[in-house]
Parts: C-alpha cells; structure tokens; sequence
C-alpha cells in the first residue's frame, strides 16, 4: 500500500515545484542561508499540494485511465491503491501543506490555497475545456514561481521572467496533449480527455510554433532590458542554451513522439538534461561572478 500511495505522489514530477527556486536565483540570493532555507521548505509544501492533487486527478479519472494503454497501470486505476487511502492522504498532506505555509506567511499559503482551489477546479471541470485547460496547466507553474518571489520577499525579480516562464509552460503542456493524441490516436482520445477531441495535430504544432518563437524572443529580451542585469550584457550568453533545450525538446516530440511527461523527459534524455544543467551554471555564474 505505502509503495503504491508513494508511486500515486509522482515523486518524480515533483521536479516541476523547482521553479519556486527562480526568485532565489534571479534576485541574486541563493546564497543566502536563511532565503535558500525559506525556499527549500516552500519546495516542500509544493511537493505536499502536489501530491494532493495527483492523488485527486488519478482518483476522479480512474475509470478513464483504465482506457489509456499507460495510465491503466496506475494505482487507483489498476485497483493496487484503495480510493478511501487515497482520500485520507489528501487530507493530510493539505493540511500539512497549509500548516507550514502558514509559517512561512500568509501572502505564501494564499498561493498555495490558489495553486489548490484551482486544480480542484481543473479536475472536475477545466481540464475537459479546450485552449482553457493547457492554460490553466501555465498557471500552476506560474504560481510556483509567484511562491517563491513572495517567499523570499524578492525585489528585482524581472517582469520578462512572469512572461518567459508562462511560455515555456504553455510549450510543455501543447506538448503533452500533441504526445497524447499521437499516443492515444486522433480518433480515440477523446475517450480519455473530452478536450482532446477538439484538438488535432496540425494545431497544436501551429500552437508549439507560435509559443517558442514568443518565448525565445521575450528571454533574448530580458537578456538585454532587465535592469538588475550586469551592464555588460553578459546574460546573453546563455541565449543558446536556451535555444538548445527547446530545440532538443521539439526534437524528442516530433522524431521521437515522446514529451508526455517533460518533468521526467528532463531526467531521461541526457543532452536536454546538459543543456538545462549549463544553462542554469551560466546563469549562475553571469549574475553571482561577473
């Protein structure tokens, strides 16, 4: 029962809660104890609130996962993982998740009840609302970026980056539903997800264009136009990296017709794991060394 629970918490997409971890690089404190400590324990609570609402989504789409060629072998759909353990572990790991971001503020447990209250309504609604539901999937990382610049009281945390970081979000989640239809199959998928039927595959790369040209053009700029940035306008060194791991990433989705889960994808291809590796070095070292 613990290994299945454990298995339900997708331990492994916990990797998507680091972006609360952004306002500490990007402000330039991430070497201070007491901020990086205060932002460790905000990635906690995220990993708390997240595995709520793992558990939450496999529960409400068990009977659908039995359908999917994957997702059937998950806990609650495979029957491993009683509903009623499920629904117990919800209940706790909210409440822990409110107790400590109580105590790391109350502007921070407002996020966290937000993050919450809108994944509850993605589950039982939005998720099933076409263009809506990869919008809201933005949200949710954005949220955890919005955590930690609350966490850490951040003051130079550039607008560029609100915006940067929603596109690449939106990129991974068009990504994802594109793996789904080419998993599932055009004319099936909408037996899993009731907005899948409104997508098709010519869309979501017309979509997948669109957001990381949008995307590369607004880092470039914040390269160059953030204020809290060297003068030398060294930032822009990293501007291939970034290039690199969309390109690796397009590269996954459409030879390889992977990209279903990113947060996974990221530990399992190794040059997109480099690249993202040396692109957050670089990034390091332009903003703590020169």
């Amino acid at each position: 029962m613990i290994k299945a629970l454990l298995k339900t918490m997708r331990p492994r997409q916990w990797t998507k809660n680091g972006f609360v971890f952004a306002a500490l690089v990007f402000d330039e404190k991430l070497f201070q104890v007491q901020m990086l400590g205060k932002t460790v324990l905000a990635f906690i609570v995220f990993c708390l609130a997240a595995s709520a609402v793992y558990l939450l989504n496999d529960l409400v789409d068990r009977e659908k996962d039995r359908q999917h060629p994957t997702k059937r072998f998950r806990p609650l759909a495979s029957g491993e993982l009683a509903p009623r353990i499920a629904v117990t572990a919800i209940a706790v790991f909210v409440v822990a998740a409110f107790i400590f971001a109580l105590w790391l503020g109350p502007g921070f447990a407002l996020v966290i009840a937000a993050y919450l209250l809108l994944n509850v309504v993605y589950s039982f609604w939005l998720k099933h609302v076409v263009l809506v539901d990869v919008f809201l999937v933005a949200a949710f990382h954005l949220l955890r970026v919005v955590a930690g610049v609350v966490v850490i009281q951040a003051a130079r945390f550039s607008p560029w980056l609100y915006i940067c970081i929603t596109l690449l979000a939106l990129f991974i989640a068009i990504g994802r539903r594109r793996q789904e239809l080419v998993l599932l199959g055009e004319a099936n998928a909408n037996s899993h997800r009731a907005s899948l039927e409104e997508y098709n595959l010519r869309l979501l790369d017309d979509m997948i264009g669109l957001v990381t040209a949008a995307a590369t053009v607004s880092y470039s700029f914040y390269t160059f136009s953030a204020p809290n940035l060297p003068a030398n306008n060294a930032m822009m060194l990293t501007i291939p990296f970034v290039l690199y791991g969309i390109f690796r990433y397009l590269y996954l989705i459409h030879v390889k017709n992977e990209g279903g889960a990113p947060e996974e994808l990221i530990l399992q291809d190794k040059p997109l794991l480099a690249g993202v590796t040396l692109w957050a070095l670089a990034i390091v070292i332009v903003l703590y060394v020169f």
